[in-house]
């Protein structure tokens, strides 16, 4: 309990229901302070946050950050004082953390991608496995649909987001059916996730030698179409960077994430921040950075078999940790 002037305030934390993936790490890579500032920049339904709140003391604070109002709504619903929440993408940590009085901070989470209850909201668009409308928004208030992009993309930059983003080799067969598809069926076409799914699964079948053991034909493609539509990758670079500038020395940032292209991006991010892929001395060969090193890389930690027997979502995922070293933030 917390004394207030309203008289004392219970400080436990509420009980979300949800078991986020790698919890148990998240809070040991963060190590959390009692009275520790730390930011939790993918709020989804709480449970990352409700851990730490319970970690912390009386004077611990923590910031939240979401794009999906529907998960902006969830937080402000939570009566703590230690707690505040901000409707925000990525790439505005720096300036929220700094309207809040946070920074320095000693620790930020990310867990990276689409939350579990975006996944299972048919109506937001994101799952090929229940028939909703083509959205695939995190923000549904802002920017354009995936269904919106596909009507005004051309050929080319489809089968482009597909390749780059999905890592799908049938990219541009997928890409020529849905153009196909936009000038058959005209201002009816690509309205849900279904039909969608069903032409991608169409054009992949044809081409496949044999089907991937546990795969949807739809998976890739529906990725990179969120991916895109979100901007995930260009706000993962800037979240990262600013992250680090706000970190103070010896506070930690834990990013967890589900697939290649993400866990490819942190990996190098730590390491080009850690000096390991800075020029080498030709005679030493000793790293010569530009720049003195601001992380030290701690781990990567993979989720157990009894946690990907509890929840399947967990199979890939991915935490990098990691530390701040040298100057004190610019943030």
């Amino acid at each position: 309990m917390v004394a207030t002037g309203d008289g004392p305030r219970d400080l436990r934390a509420p009980d979300t229901g949800h078991r986020p993936v790698l919890l148990d790490a998240c809070l040991r890579a963060l190590a959390i302070r009692a009275d520790g500032r730390y930011v939790d920049a993918t709020f989804g339904r709480g449970g990352h946050s409700a851990a730490i709140l319970r970690a912390l003391g009386p004077q611990g604070r923590l910031l939240a950050l979401d794009r999906d109002p529907q998960a902006v709504a969830v937080g402000r619903g939570w009566n703590d004082p230690r707690f505040a929440i901000e409707h925000a993408r990525f790439s505005e940590l720096a300036e929220v953390a700094a309207a809040h009085g946070l920074v320095p901070v000693d620790g930020v989470l990310l867990d990276l991608g689409v939350s579990s209850p975006q996944l299972d909201d048919a109506e937001r668009g994101f799952s090929f496995r229940a028939d909703g409308p083509l959205d695939m928004r995190m923000d549904p208030t802002r920017g354009m649909s995936a269904r919106q992009w596909l009507l005004e993309a051309s050929e080319q930059d489809i089968a482009r987001v597909v390749k780059d983003y999905g890592e799908e080799r049938f990219a541009v067969p997928i890409a020529q059916a849905i153009v196909a598809r936009r000038r058959d069926a005209g201002d009816a076409a690509l309205r849900t996730t279904g039909e969608l799914a069903a032409l991608v699964a169409g054009v992949v079948r044809r081409r496949q030698r044999r089907p991937e053991a546990g795969k949807d034909p739809a998976t890739r493609t529906f990725q990179a179409l969120r991916i895109h539509v979100n901007q995930e990758l260009e706000e993962l670079a800037l979240v990262l960077d600013r992250a680090v500038d706000c970190l103070a020395p010896g506070g930690r940032l834990a990013v967890i994430s589900f697939h290649s292209l993400e866990d490819r991006m942190v990996k190098q991010f730590i390491a080009r921040e850690a000096g390991r892929d800075a020029p080498r001395d030709p005679v030493t060969g000793v790293p010569r950075p530009l720049n003195a090193p601001r992380l030290r890389s701690l781990a990567r930690v993979l989720p157990d078999a009894a946690e990907i027997a509890t929840n399947p979502r967990a199979r890939s995922a991915v935490l990098r940790v990691a530390q701040r070293i040298g100057e004190a933030p610019r943030c």
